[in-house]
């Protein structure tokens, strides 16, 4: 089993590029499956994910090339066939296969996928969607089966803004008779790049990154050229590695409106920020303040940043409050971080941070953003080493991390 080891205590200095983004390609992915035609995807991250969904593809027999960063997808000769097992359990975002599938075929069966364990994600409001298209879904051995006639067009308001239930309804919608409306729809960028792919294979789509998204279907959708939008998670998680460490780094190829929730709170910390047209300066300070910081859906403080900013606000001056409104299940990385001397207490959805120095520890990353966090705690730790498990979830998020970081300065390999 594989491990990362650190030694830590070393400001990160220099530039790093952003690759795209993992929750965009996830989802583009099997956008492509809708599509009569070859499919190019531009700026795709070399990511476990990725590759596990070429596997799936090429399973239901699409014909699929990669070449450096892109990925080149002909899905004219595939077909739907069951897939209960196997590699759709391996990564939660293999649910987007039922709505690409339904769209293209009128059927899939797909096994509940998997991916982190660190809460129960009911995938209802994507039932509940397929069924308002006409769909009948059942839920057999563990699988997803869906099935529909024929697939027409329908009003859904989602219960709980889910980006997963409104792409999946996006890409079931596009090729479904009529005009399907989508109320209280989540406004993520990944949501607009999923719309950008989808208009230009042909589909009719507007509102994406509004609550409202209008979706007119049409018969058959041609393939074409995407580049995927960067990484914002993986761009914050330098930039609060960047200010751990007490650093000078510039995070190059982002788009900094997708990053004004963690710019905000890094100001309110002290740290000097510098922001360019597609890349941002972050600058270290000896000295940071405690801030009060709520994860909530987008355009708020991301969830999925609220692990690494946990490592961050240790290294304030004072106590913190970090609560998750969005998946309070996150904080089992929290016993690891206190393994590593942090005086974090938890109360309910809320972790009390109260800053101080850490301490090398062996511990285990128990999803991929709780792997962000320890690879941060253990770089603003000079004595000892850090050694970090479960880097197969690492793995699932974060591209080329140990030579990124190694070019950024640090003391971090893999063995």
């Amino acid at each position: 089993m594989d491990k990362l080891l650190i030694v830590g205590g070393k400001p990160l200095r220099g530039t790093v590029q952003i690759s795209g983004a993992k929750n965009s390609a996830v989802a583009l992915i099997p956008a492509a499956i809708l599509a009569e035609s070859t499919v190019i995807l531009d700026n795709l991250p070399e990511l476990s994910d990725v590759a596990i969904y070429s596997e799936i593809l090429t399973e239901f027999g699409a014909v699929v090339e990669r070449k450096g960063d892109q990925m080149i997808i002909d899905p004219s000769s595939m077909r739907s066939v069951p897939m209960p097992n196997g590699n759709v359990k391996k990564l939660r975002a293999s649910y987007y296969l039922m709505g690409a599938l339904l769209g293209r075929f009128g059927e899939a069966v797909i096994g509940l996928p998997g991916g982190c364990n660190f809460e129960p994600r009911p995938i209802d409001q994507h039932i509940k969607g397929f069924e308002a298209l006409g769909a009948q879904v059942s839920n057999e051995g563990g699988a997803i089966h869906i099935r529909a006639k024929e697939l027409r067009g329908a009003k859904v308001y989602l219960d709980v803004v889910s980006v997963g239930a409104t792409i999946n309804l996006m890409l079931a919608a596009a090729r479904a008779k009529g005009v399907t409306i989508i109320e209280n729809a989540a406004k993520e960028p990944e949501i607009i790049d999923v719309a950008t792919l989808l208009n230009s294979m042909g589909a009719r789509i507007i509102g994406g990154g509004t609550e409202t998204i209008r979706i007119e279907g049409v018969d058959s959708l041609h393939g074409c050229r995407h580049s995927i939008i960067p990484d914002r998670i993986q761009a914050a998680t330098y930039m609060i590695a960047a200010a751990a460490t007490r650093g000078d780094v510039v995070v190059d190829n982002v788009i900094p409106k997708h990053l004004e929730a963690i710019t905000a709170k890094m100001l309110e910390m002290g740290i000097g920020i510098e922001e360019m047209d597609e890349s941002i300066r972050i600058i270290g300070r000896p000295d940071y303040d405690p801030v009060d910081v709520r994860a909530l859906v987008y355009p708020g403080f991301a969830t999925d940043i609220q692990s690494p900013m946990c490592s961050l606000l240790t290294q304030a001056n004072g106590t913190s409050i970090l609560t998750d409104y969005v998946f309070s299940g996150r904080f089992k990385y929290i016993p690891e971080l206190i393994r590593m001397g942090a005086n974090i207490k938890l109360e309910g959805r809320s972790a009390i941070i109260t800053g101080g120095q850490l301490s090398a520890a062996d511990v285990q990353a128990t999803d991929l953003r709780a792997g962000a966090a320890l690879v941060v705690a253990g770089l603003t730790i000079p004595d000892g080493i850090t050694t970090i498990t479960g880097v197969e979830y690492i793995d699932r998020g974060y591209d080329r991390l140990v030579d990124n970081l190694a070019g950024l300065g640090a003391e971090i390999w893999r063995e």
